[in-house]
């Protein structure tokens, strides 16, 4: 995996963190399980199950995966069911591959993911001061974190995580269009070993490469 930070810049990272993100007054809970997450997990990779969900409670589409992250700034995430989709943050730009279209779509990181959900797990302390975050209590045995984009160009309205003993659990996020997007993290592994290639992408030879390619 890329470069993990000293342990005197981790400590400073959770550290303002904690000061940057706790609001007075507010049950810790959830925050205090989220700065404990960044403090001592540098690296994770697991498999998703993700269901969204319209306005009205009917479910429109459900998929699965893979993910593995590096804070901060690089992560993959693979669907694999129902479409194959790979997205990959290299720490200096983000890839979106769709196989389907033979398409590659790549932007900026600090862009892609100043307001996008990836942020709160693979991000940067920099990168997470574009969310305002809370706690919101327990529910169905998880502690639960709600995070606001600052700015709505991410397409999403509002974020929550449900922490558990091990880790986030849950993520449910609310976008535009009042739909529910719900991610389910199973065989969550915190500080693994992984293959700093898997942080790497290259165009497929043929595909159509769009946005900023600089």
């Amino acid at each position: 995996m890329p470069l993990a930070p000293q342990p005197a810049a981790l400590c400073a990272f959770a550290l303002l963190a904690a000061a940057s993100f706790f609001p007075a007054g507010a049950s810790a809970s959830s925050l205090e399980r989220f700065s404990q997450f960044l403090a001592a997990t540098l690296s994770a990779k697991g498999e998703f199950e993700q269901r969204i969900v319209d306005r009205n409670g009917k479910v429109v589409q459900q998929s699965k995966g893979t993910l593995a992250f590096s804070r901060p700034g690089r992560f993959r995430w693979t669907y694999v069911k129902p479409y194959a989709q790979l997205i990959v943050g290299d720490g200096t730009r983000v890839w979106i591959y769709d196989e389907d279209l033979k398409q590659v779509t790549v932007r900026a990181v600090d862009k892609a993911l100043t307001s996008t959900p990836a942020a709160l797990l693979a991000g940067n302390n920099e990168v997470m001061r574009a969310f305002r975050i809370s706690d919101q209590g327990e529910r169905d045995g998880l502690e639960w974190l709600q995070a606001v984009p600052r700015v709505k160009e991410g397409g999403f309205e509002s974020l929550r995580i449900g922490f558990g003993f091990s880790g986030p659990e849950v993520m449910e996020f609310q976008d535009s269009f009042g739909q529910t997007t719900v991610l389910r993290f199973t065989s969550f592994q915190r500080n693994p070993k992984l293959d700093a290639a898997l942080f790497r992408f290259s165009p497929p030879r043929g595909a159509d490469v769009i946005g900023d390619t600089k």
